[in-house]
């Protein structure tokens, strides 16, 4: 009785001490999930509330100086109208897309598709690529100056300026659409091919449409930069505050308009005003970009 209540005590003695030994594991990895879930909530709470204060802080400063002389059609140093250069953001926003679109998505077709595994020449791409679109954007603006504006004669243009956001925003299209590319299911080519279907066929109706959510995002991230840049268009499509009626004409965008009011110093409210109208242009491509790739995501 005695050996086997020893034994009991003894294993009872054991199972305590790993017992011990099991929770203090688990209570460090409970105090550790904590700390790391109140981070994330902390730095979303905190991105959030850094967000509402921006588009707040716009909104108050901006909205009482919002008159119907800022929409004339002619701009005067009276009235600082924006309808020309609200026309003018249009206008170069649909040329820049309309010139990087086709060459960023098909370069990209091409690197997934196309090229080979191992292939040196689309390192050499993806390098350049990521090389392009870590250059500021004043350096694509002397770029845009000295070839487009200087060498090839076209002057400050609405033609200058879009070709030099072409280029801008070709690595960051070629980026999104090719990891767009990569994301689509191997299982879809190989049912395709399966059916009888062709390289390019499958590209195009396959391949292209399951990855069009992922593309429209880099579309959606290439409009914000396009409308918000300044830089690069002072060098290249001018200031000038009329409407461009054609290509070699200079204009300049809300982004310049509201730079060139807030640097006079003697604008300041309605560069605030100018500040709500571009954001509500922005918030209302987001939206129908958004809805789009939605209603692309259901089919």
């Amino acid at each position: 009785m005695s050996n086997s209540a020893n034994g009991a005590m003894t294993l009872r003695g054991t199972s305590v001490r790993a017992g011990r030994r099991d929770n203090q594991p688990g209570s460090t990895q409970g105090l550790q999930s904590l700390l790391l879930r109140a981070l994330v909530y902390g730095s979303a709470f905190f991105t959030f509330a850094v967000l509402m204060f921006l588009i707040g802080y716009i909104l108050i400063r901006g909205i009482p100086y919002l008159t119907p002389e800022l929409f004339s059609l002619e701009y005067t140093s009276e009235n600082c109208s924006m309808l020309p250069s609200i026309i003018t953001t249009v206008e170069m926003t649909l040329l820049s897309l309309l010139i990087a679109i086709p060459i960023s998505v098909f370069t990209a077709v091409y690197l997934v598709e196309y090229a080979k595994k191992g292939n040196k020449l689309v390192g050499l791409m993806r390098l350049t690529a990521e090389t392009l679109s870590g250059i500021p954007s004043i350096v694509y603006g002397l770029f845009g100056m000295l070839f487009f504006v200087t060498q090839i004669g076209w002057k400050m243009s609405l033609l200058s300026g879009a070709l030099t956001l072409s280029i801008m925003i070709l690595p960051l299209i070629m980026r999104s659409t090719e990891e767009a590319l990569l994301a689509v299911p191997d299982m879809y080519r190989e049912a395709s091919f399966g059916l009888g279907a062709g390289k390019l066929r499958t590209v195009f109706r396959i391949v292209l449409p399951s990855a069009m959510p992922g593309i429209l995002a880099g579309i959606i991230l290439a409009v914000g930069r396009v409308v918000g840049e300044t830089a690069a268009l002072i060098y290249t499509a001018g200031t000038a505050t009329e409407i461009p009626l054609n290509l070699l004409d200079s204009g300049r965008t809300l982004a310049v308009h509201m730079y060139c009011l807030s640097s006079e110093g003697l604008h300041t409210n309605q560069a605030y005003a100018t500040a709500v109208v571009l954001l509500l242009i922005v918030l209302v491509m987001n939206t129908v970009s958004a809805l789009i790739a939605r209603k692309l995501t259901k089919k």
